[in-house]
This record gives structure tokens, sequence and C-alpha cells, in this order.
């Protein structure tokens, strides 16, 4: 199958640089295209980010030589390649009109930025959950007299480990009303150079900004149907989050206190759920999909991040820990890599999806 050139935008930053490494190699994908900020814009990839690349292999040899673009001048990317990786870093109004510009140019536009996520024609896309929110796209185009081009989202990345395995129980018939999360957040997720060591080690820092409110608005969202051309959010389940960072490199992990409506299951029962969960992405056998898309651990002390973040190409939630709860009706640990599974990876499975149902 001859590949599809594909453009990263942001490319120098740490999600733009899991886009560069994870597309090395991609059966579907080329990276044809980068662009930063115009401070790198004119250098080779690979001088652009030398001093500052933080993966653990070295840049691909095919993207080093490639001379960075403009990300700010879109026409430097047209003819360039087919859609775009959205890693930008700026501010949100200035990448409203960034990504809507690319897809004006008939440029599909996969964004891990928060600034397009509360359009209501907009998806924002888990695929294993809301696969069918990509039916929106057609009048998302219509809205703005877009031709090919159109703009997917990706959810915040501290959403990744509970929000499977919450659907699960939801789709296999069990009401959920109230969730009580507390999030310990990697590192990694404040990009690079990120949050000063010295705030770090030896330490948690119990604030994260605006990560609260994303993790108790955007599952609305997510859990959310397309009525009267618009994505409608499901408001039915209350959702209370802490976030916080803490001193690990990779890896989101959640404490997750869940309250069913009438009907609960066994413990058991919810094991066999989660074992069983498979969706669109497996269906479809995407490249970037993991064969289980929840992973549960019955050690007593999983999931770990140095242990569980990797697991299944680092694109499964990791579960363990379930029990009941003397508050609510149950409890779990769940964990997720947040550059890959929340960011980069998940954001080549969105395209991958939409690529599969014929959008690109």
């Amino acid at each position: 199958m001859e590949k599809i050139n594909v453009g990263v935008i942001g490319a120098t930053g740490m999600v733009g640089q899991n886009y560069v490494r994870l597309l090395e190699n991609h059966p579907w994908f080329d990276v044809a295209y980068v662009a930063a900020s115009p401070k790198s814009a004119g250098k080779s990839y690979e001088e652009a980010v030398r001093g500052k690349w933080q993966m653990a292999s070295d840049p691909p040899k095919k993207v080093r030589d490639l001379i960075v673009g403009d990300a700010n001048d879109i026409n430097q990317a047209v003819g360039k390649c087919d859609l775009i990786f959205s890693a930008l870093e700026m501010e949100k109004e200035k990448i409203k009109q960034l990504e809507s510009e690319y897809a004006k140019s008939d440029l599909p536009v996969f964004s891990n930025a928060s600034a397009n996520r509360n359009f209501d024609n907009i998806p924002m896309l888990i695929p294993e959950i809301n696969s069918n929110h990509i039916d929106i796209i057609p009048q998302q185009k219509k809205a703005n007299g877009w031709s090919k081009g159109f703009i997917v989202v990706k959810p915040n990345c501290s959403l990744q480990s509970y929000m499977a395995p919450v659907y699960a129980l939801v789709k296999a018939g069990y009401e959920v009303k109230r969730m009580i999360i507390t999030t310990m957040q990697a590192v990694s997720g404040a990009g690079y150079p990120g949050v000063p060591s010295l705030d770090m080690i030896d330490n948690i820092v119990p604030f994260i900004s605006g990560e609260e409110e994303k993790s108790e608005i955007e599952p609305q969202k997510i859990m959310g149907k397309i009525s009267d051309e618009k994505i409608v959010n499901d408001t039915s389940i209350k959702i209370s989050a802490h976030c916080n960072r803490v001193p690990v490199v990779d890896g989101h992990t959640a404490c997750v206190s869940l309250e069913f409506g009438q009907n609960k299951p066994s413990l058991e029962e919810i094991k066999k759920i989660w074992n069983e969960f498979s969706s669109e992405p497996q269906k479809l056998n995407l490249p970037f999909a993991p064969k289980k898309p929840i992973i549960y651990r019955e050690e007593p002390n999983r999931p770990q991040p140095r242990k569980d973040r990797d697991s299944d190409k680092a694109m499964t939630a990791t579960v363990g820990r379930l029990r009941g709860c003397k508050v609510f009706d149950i409890r779990f640990v769940c964990l997720s890599h947040n550059t890959v599974r929340g960011a980069a990876g998940g954001g080549i499975l969105n395209a991958e999806l939409l690529k599969a149902k014929g959008y690109i």
C-alpha cells in the first residue's frame, strides 16, 4: 500500500518528537514535513532538536535532514503532506486559528491541543469509546465551508487510563452515577523543560493548571451522543477530580472510586467485562490499536508506571486493585502511558481510524 505523506507541526516539542519517533516505519503514514516556531524554521530537523531531543533513540534518519518549516505558514505544508498531526504549544486562540487554516487548506488535522476540544461539531476521540463521533465530520465541513480538511482532537492525557474501564462497564449495561478520581501524573506531561527539578525531586505538586476541570468535563463529551447535527454532552456521570504531579517520568496513574446506579455488578463480573472488552480499533485491526484495550493485573501492587506503561505498544490501559468501597461501590487503580496513548500514539490511532473509515 502506498503510504500517506503526513506533517507534524510543533515537531520539536515533546509531543512532536514522539510523533516523529512513533511514525518511523509506520505501515500507512510517512513523515514528509515537519514544522515548528520561526526560531526553528529553516534548520534541519536534526539541528532544530539538538540539545533538546528527549526520546530514547536518535531521530529517525529519514526525518533528520528535513528542513523545518514555519508552523504559522500553512502554504509551506500544502503539497508536501496529506494530513497534519498538530502538537502546537502556543496561545489557545492562535492554535484555533492555525488548525482551522490548515483544515481550510484541505489538510485534515489531528490535534493534541485543547484549543478545539469544546466545539460541538469537532469529535474528541478515544476510538474504543466514541468512534461513531466521526459521523459529525460532514457537518463540521459544511459549517466551515471546508472541502477535504477537518479537525479531530484527542482528550486530555489524564483521561486515558480510566475512561476505557468506565466505558466498558457502561457498555455492559451498568449505570455509573458518580466518580472520585485522584491522578498521579508524570512529569513528561508538562513537556520539556517542564516542571523545575527542585519542584519535583522529593516532592509532589498537588496542582496542575486546568487538569481537574478537563478531567471533570471532557468525559461528558466523550460519552455524549450526536443529536441535531452536534455532539451533545452526557452530564449524567458526576466526576470530582484531584490532579497531582509526581516524580515519575512517564505514565499517568489514577485512583478511582465509582458508584453505580441500581444495578451493581460483582467484582468478578467487572474483571470479566474488562478482560473481554474489545472495540472498533481492534475490529479494524488498526496498526496502533492495542490487542487488549484493558489489561487487568491480579497482583496486589499493580499497575506500576515502570512495569506497566509500555504494555501492548504503550497503548493499553492497565487496571488493578479492584475492590469494594466503603463510600461508593468499587475502587480501582489504572495506568496509561501519557506521552504515547495519552498524546502522540492516541493521535496516530485517531488518524488510522479516519483512514480506515474512508475520511482520508
